[in-house]
């Protein structure tokens, strides 16, 4: 039987199996990377740069399909143009786009916003005229959320629980998620302010002579209150406020 030729990589390894000098080999590959363990900077959270820069433009008036002609899709591109631009997103709604910018990793933060105010103040021009000059904010890779929680009404509850009530429990949950260690952004998403609806009735407007801009009148002038200056009690100054603002729907009839 012929003997079988071990190769070039047999060869060597047989070489080295037999070899003194293989010991010595593996001795200096530990202590190289021993050494490479001890020198080599090292971090136990690396912070990766990614930077997204949101462009926010308020439209008054346009409706969303109008406002992606007119807005977002001139807009997108004016940032497609700028240098090291990976991506382009756009949200329209009526009477507001955001376009954000998403640059390569590794672009600097400062850098990046730079370069979209830069451009966008540069490009104007292609933006209709009365639009106001965008809001531009830098975002990084800690902005991103990492836990989201959703308020939402269960099924068998009750169903007088408006938006405006799950903003107020949302609040409070805000409130209390802040006071936990090493928590740091954290931000609502579809909260609703406070508002007070008046459904005015035609009929009785017409009854009493009352125009509607006339009741719109006098509920803004309702709602409202405004520092008269200040007065000394017991040789402390209070300050003098005087009306005040809706608080309920009952006071918003009293006035009307």
């Amino acid at each position: 039987m012929k003997p079988h030729k071990l190769g070039l990589a047999g060869g060597l390894t047989k070489s080295f199996i037999a070899s003194p000098l293989t010991p010595l080999f593996l001795l200096a590959a530990l202590a190289l990377g021993l050494v490479a363990l001890f020198t080599l900077p090292r971090e136990e959270e690396p912070q990766i740069s990614v930077p997204m820069v949101d462009i926010i433009v308020q439209a008054p008036g346009l409706k969303a399909e109008d406002a992606v002609k007119l807005v977002s899709e001139p807009l997108e591109t004016i940032i497609k143009g700028i240098n090291d631009v990976e991506h382009v997103y756009s949200q329209t709604s009526d009477n507001q786009v955001m376009v954000t910018a998403r640059f390569k990793v590794g672009t600097p933060s400062d850098s990046a916003v730079l370069r979209v105010h830069d451009k966008v103040m540069a490009n104007m021009a292609d933006i209709p005229v009365g639009i106001p000059e965008p809001l531009i904010i830098g975002r990084t890779i800690d902005d991103v959320a990492i836990v989201a929680l959703t308020l939402t009404p269960s099924a068998g509850a009750d169903t007088d629980i408006t938006a405006n009530d799950l903003t107020r429990v949302a609040r409070e949950l805000q409130t209390e998620l802040t006071k936990i260690d090493e928590v740091g952004l954290t931000y609502l998403v579809g909260e609703t302010g406070e508002a007070i609806r008046v459904a005015p009735d035609p009929e009785r407007l017409a009854l009493y002579g009352v125009t509607l801009k006339a009741l719109t009148g006098k509920v803004t002038a309702a709602n409202r209150a405004f520092s008269t200056g200040t007065v000394r009690d017991n040789g402390m100054q209070v300050d003098v406020m005087a009306g005040q603002t809706l608080s309920s729907p009952a006071k918003s009839a009293i006035f009307c």
